[in-house]
């Protein structure tokens, strides 16, 4: 059973940065893609950021783009999430999420996704 479990979130100044970390386990990582998504208080979830089981697709939300980064190490089964100039209206709860081989257009699709983290807390506040 694919188990997951984030780390490095925290409580940040805007304008700062942090890596949140996923550790997968439970079955071959590399035939798994990896996606973040967060939730606010009171939103609904939304699609952060995803790398395709091959590692050869990322793709980003719009917000995302050109601040967050993500990338996967097979050899350590870790996927990380770079996120860069945060914003207070970024503080949510973050969970990574796994795939087994989706499609690269499936990325941003919650519902292809069969195994998620419990998340880890991120907060911006000045």
């Amino acid at each position: 059973q694919v188990h997951l479990v984030e780390s490095g979130g925290g409580s940040v100044l805007p304008g700062n940065s942090l890596k949140l970390s996923c550790l997968f386990s439970g079955d071959s990582f590399k035939s798994y893609a990896v996606g973040w998504f967060r939730q606010a208080p009171g939103k609904e979830r939304e699609f952060v950021a995803a790398i395709s089981w091959m590692g050869t697709t990322t793709t980003y939300a719009d917000f995302a783009k050109g601040r967050f980064t993500v990338t996967r190490n097979n050899a350590q089964n870790t996927a990380y999430l770079d996120m860069g100039r945060l914003q207070l209206e970024d503080a949510a709860q973050y969970y990574c999420a796994a795939a087994f081989m989706p499609l690269d257009r499936e990325l941003g699709d919650f519902a292809e996704y069969q195994a998620r983290g419990p998340g880890t807390q991120v907060t911006v506040s000045s």
